[in-house]
């Protein structure tokens, strides 16, 4: 493998900054695996087990303190792991997320955590948006990422087209039935639309399916998008047992 680069979307590879992450990539895809990177000082029962598991697999270990703080840009990241990146295809039949221009890579990796704690495992991301692949999403994922099957579009006319049975509900700060309203009886299989942090949606959602609002106070004008998300998906993941 040629020497590693600071991250960019144009790569193949990425990488997990930190233990778990790491970890996490090896329990579930270690065939992405291409490179462990470890620091000086790395140690510890969580270090041994990821030395370990990357031994089992062939992973090539090395020591790259230089490297490690290009990625995280922080001092204190131990170890990562390079992996190949790859395009995940969405179940048909199963409920799904659709995030439409997210851009702010602490939300999504937060997004992915929490759907992934919810037992929402598909996530459709409509460009431009923050990159799942992102280091700085990886880490904020926790190593959910692994274990979602995420997928990128240019457009949700894209998206709409491979799954014209979902049934639409797009959260909007004008949506014209309230979250409660609109669980009390959910179209299977359903996707769950979310907009923009600062803009949301675009108007002509609300002419999708069945626009819904999450009630809040008048003491904020909005709730942060990650919030939303794991309000909404609650609400509906529980709706639908």
């Amino acid at each position: 493998m040629p020497s590693l680069k600071g991250y960019s979307q144009e790569l193949e590879y990425s990488y997990t900054p930190g233990v778990f992450p790491s970890l996490e990539l090896m329990r579930v895809k270690p065939e992405k695996a291409m490179r462990l990177l470890l620091s000086e000082r790395a140690q510890g029962e969580g270090v041994e087990k990821l030395r370990q598991v990357c031994r089992e697999n062939g992973v090539r270990e090395e020591i790259a303190d230089k490297a490690l703080r290009r990625i995280s840009g922080k001092d204190n990241c131990f170890a990562a792991v390079v992996f190949e990146k790859w395009q995940a295809e969405l179940e048909a039949d199963g409920p799904h997320v659709v995030l439409h221009h997210p851009m702010d890579e602490g939300n999504l990796g937060t997004i992915q955590r929490t759907l992934l704690g919810l037992g929402i495992k598909d996530i459709a991301i409509i460009r431009p948006a923050a990159d799942p692949f992102d280091p700085r999403v990886v880490r904020a994922t926790m190593g959910a990422l692994f274990s979602l099957r995420v997928k990128q579009y240019d457009s949700f006319d894209s998206y709409r087209a491979e799954y014209p049975r979902h049934a639409l509900y797009p959260f909007m700060l004008d949506g014209s039935v309230m979250l409660e309203e609109a669980t009390r009886q959910v179209q299977m299989p359903y996707a769950l639309v979310f907009g923009n942090e600062g803009s949301g949606l675009p108007a002509e959602f609300a002419q999708m399916g069945q626009a819904v609002r999450i009630p809040h106070s008048n003491e904020i004008d909005s709730l942060n998008l990650s919030i939303a998300v794991g309000i909404g998906a609650y609400a509906f993941v529980h709706a639908a047992k």
